[in-house]
């Protein structure tokens, strides 16, 4: 088993529906996204993926995302922007670029230098 990771970030404005405190308010976060993709396979050259092509299809998602207000962005215009819904939605999103025989192990979304959420399984039917 072989694991790559790429590393991303994005600034976005969000607030989150339903929560008492200061996250109810609109806000800001320097999102810091970690990717992690896993497969058996390495091709002729001896790579599981060539990492621009990874950065590139990371990077196209959080493109969609970046100096946006969450809240009136798709999926986030129905489902709250937590850490851990743009965690989960990455993941998905990400998972349906890549080749075959390669697939999302994790990602991770930073919303500050000490806090993150981590997905692990994708689940694509709260969308």
């Amino acid at each position: 088993m072989f694991r790559l990771r790429v590393d991303d970030s994005f600034a976005a404005a969000h607030q989150l529906r339903g929560y008492r405190g200061k996250c109810e308010k609109l806000h800001g976060h320097n999102w810091r996204v970690e990717l992690r993709v896993e497969g058996e396979r390495l091709d002729k050259l001896g790579m599981l993926m060539d990492f621009g092509l990874l950065k590139g299809i990371l990077g196209r998602e959080l493109e969609r995302l970046d100096h946006r207000f969450l809240n009136e962005t798709p999926p986030f215009d129905r489902i709250n922007p937590t850490s851990e819904n743009l965690a989960r939605h990455l993941f998905g999103a990400v998972g349906g670029g890549l080749p075959k025989g390669i697939r999302v192990a994790s990602v991770t979304v930073w919303e500050s230098d000490r806090c993150a959420a981590v997905c692990y399984e994708g689940d694509p039917a709260y969308e």
